[in-house]
């Protein structure tokens, strides 16, 4: 039987319900300008009828309802077009973060330009140009030390500044590290809260709001996805392992070490293994210093290395004004002191090592001269041996350009005096790989014919166990011995080692003009001797032969010549920085539409809650005006009944 009250009852509810409307209007119309907020609707449900089906019913002509009741309060969320946000917010941070370092880089490089390395080197092999046609003279040699001087200051220069940008990538992984641990300990602590909530059967929209938020944020900085199978539960995977589980946030630490020349490697704080991130702006900086900016700094180490080891491979065989000989014409220092090269690479005590930068042959070879010789070379490489082919057609020309082109971290060439040079290359970058292998260290050479052995007179014998292979002390003794040559000054014999040691790393930094030199500029050397005599004074062939190193093929690297090398330098920085400003737009456009889309969903519209608070606002007072009804009924049956 229906109350007398019920009325009553019935109006109250339906005030209750759309005054908690109101109120949800207003706090969507507080947060139209808040980031990460999401619109909430409030749901109605009539509530339960005052009579349920059973056979002990009363007879009426139907259920009677109690009124209305707020059902829930949920907020507009698309999840799967969240789960796109999150997978695609990893691409644009991974190129915001990339394109002011590539813009950097592009400032670094003048070329062309009158203060570029290009315009001071063609300057000092202008220097020696003229230097070869007044050897004689002082004024020309004091003009090759200046601008040789004038040169290395560019290169240390560039060094330097590519040095500082990356010393900057690394502090920033540092900040972006603290940042991403910050926000993985404050999802968790959301978790946490947002699990108590639930267990007391309430909606915390303005929490969820922040954690996917945080999310979106972490998103941007880390690629991730995001699992909610179990709603208890809320997980966040990333480098294949789980960053947050429920209420447990996992952090990551940074750690320092020789190998990564003091630099910070990211690794997970409880295992210490190391992490390996595939997107995202701190994957951006990882491999802008690791890759990038290295790559750079290894292939200005290896175009300051190869010219400076050509030089003075001419300069030491010829003779000053003042008759000396064997002089370097710029500083070189090995990175082992040892003359065989031996080093002590594990640290025990004991040499197990063998760092050598350069070996020669000892046999001059005719370039355009068929060989009449099959077998393969195995050379070095980066994820290991390279074979490298030779056939009884091929001339020497051909080897030596299979060779260059096979990838291995070894190139070839014919020097001077035609003899075959190989020369060790800066180490490519392995993913994964925690210890590279050594710049300019050659670490293989091996010949199952005779050309390397019999026909370049570099190695000893043929075969495995005539190899050279760097994991050994004295692995020189599988080269050919030493050549002799007769000093000019004292006339007594000399041994020219066939190979050169390895140099401390990174010489773009450190290399310098002899100090000898600068000091005496008439040991400058510009000619060379004969049959064991000095040079004549009027004789410059030292000299041209260093200025003629301009346009030789002497393989920079992978590259032939050191124009070559400046042009690849140009063309690879613009190419950078255009792909990083294409993808960059790219991504920014994406994530608008991505962005805009959401906002249609969840954003707050501002017509839109004004409209449902004339609604509310209407039902309110319909309400009211019920309860006024219902009471003025009740006043009659109360009051006026019965007088």
């Amino acid at each position: 039987m229906t109350s007398t009250f019920m009325g009553l009852e019935i109006g109250k509810r339906a005030a209750a319900a759309h005054q908690q409307a109101l109120n949800v209007t207003g706090h969507n119309l507080s947060n139209a300008s808040t980031e990460g907020y999401s619109r909430q609707r409030i749901e109605f449900s009539p509530f339960e009828p005052i009579y349920l089906p059973g056979l002990n019913r009363e007879e009426t002509p139907g259920q009677i309802g109690q009124g209305t009741v707020v059902e829930r309060i949920e907020r507009l969320r698309d999840q799967l077009l969240d789960k796109r946000i999150v997978a695609q917010a990893s691409s644009e941070g991974y190129w915001k973060a990339r394109d002011p370092y590539v813009r950097m880089l592009d400032q670094i490089y003048l070329e062309p330009g009158e203060n570029s390395i290009r315009s001071k080197m063609d300057a000092f092999w202008d220097g020696w140009q003229e230097l070869s046609v007044y050897p004689a003279d002082t004024a020309p040699r004091t003009a090759v030390l200046e601008r040789g001087k004038t040169l290395i200051d560019g290169i240390h220069d560039r060094y330097q500044s590519l040095k500082g940008l990356q010393v900057m990538a690394d502090e920033d992984i540092q900040l972006t590290v603290a940042q991403v641990n910050g926000l993985s300990r404050q999802i968790a602590g959301l978790n946490k809260d947002i699990q108590e909530i639930k267990a007391q059967g309430d909606m915390p929209n303005d929490l969820l709001d922040r954690r996917d938020l945080l999310v979106d944020k972490l998103s941007s900085i880390i690629d991730l996805t995001v699992d909610q199978r179990d709603p208890d539960e809320f997980m966040v995977h990333t480098a294949g392992l789980i960053l947050v589980q429920g209420r447990i946030g996992r952090q990551f630490d940074l750690e320092k070490s020789i190998e990564t020349e003091g630099y910070s490697r990211i690794v997970w704080g409880e295992t210490k293994q190391d992490v390996h991130f595939r997107d995202g702006s701190l994957s951006a900086l990882v491999e802008m210093r690791d890759v990038t900016i290295e790559n750079e700094i290894q292939t200005l180490d290896n175009m300051t290395m190869n010219f400076v080891d050509l030089v003075n491979e001419i300069h030491r065989d010829a003779y000053g004004m003042n008759g000396t000989t064997g002089n370097n014409f710029f500083s070189e220092y090995p990175f082992v002191t040892n003359v065989n090269g031996n080093y002590d690479r594990d640290g025990d005590g004991a040499f197990d090592s063998s760092y050598i930068y350069r070996m020669n042959g000892t046999n001059a070879l005719e370039p355009k001269a068929q060989l009449g010789l099959e077998g393969i070379i195995t050379l070095s490489g980066s994820e290991g041996d390279v074979p490298v082919p030779y056939y009884p057609t091929d001339t020497v020309d051909d080897v030596i350009s299979r060779i260059n082109n096979s990838g291995a971290e070894v190139v070839a060439r014919l020097n001077r005096d035609g003899m075959l040079s190989l020369k060790g290359t800066p180490s490519a970058f392995v993913e994964g790989q925690e210890l590279q292998n050594p710049d300019f260290v050659i670490r293989h050479v091996e010949d199952s014919g005779h050309f390397l052995a019999g026909y370049a007179g570099l190695l000893n014998g043929s075969g495995p166990e005539a190899a050279y292979d760097w994991a050994a002390a004295d692995a020189v003794t599988s080269l050919r011995p030493p050549r002799e040559v007769i000093d000019a000054i004292s006339g007594e014999p000399r041994l020219v080692p066939n190979y050169a040691r390895a140099p401390i790393a990174h010489p773009s930094g450190w290399i310098e003009v002899s100090p000898a030199l600068v000091k005496d500029p008439s040991s400058v050397a510009a000619g060379f001797g004969e049959n064991g005599r000095r040079a004549n004074p009027g004789n410059g062939d030292a000299a041209l032969a260093i200025a003629a190193i301009r346009n030789t093929p002497v393989m920079v690297g992978q590259l032939g010549t050191f124009d070559d090398y400046f042009a690849d330098a140009v063309g690879r920085i613009g190419l950078l920085g255009e792909q990083s400003g294409r993808n960059l737009e790219t991504q920014n456009l994406v994530m608008k539409q991505l962005n805009e889309l959401r906002q249609s969903i969840s954003g707050v519209s501002i017509d839109e809650e004004l409209a449902n608070m004339i609604k509310y606002q209407h039902g309110y007072n319909a309400a009211a005006r019920f309860i006024t009804t219902v009471n003025s009924m009740l006043d009659t049956i109360i009051n006026r009944m019965g007088v």
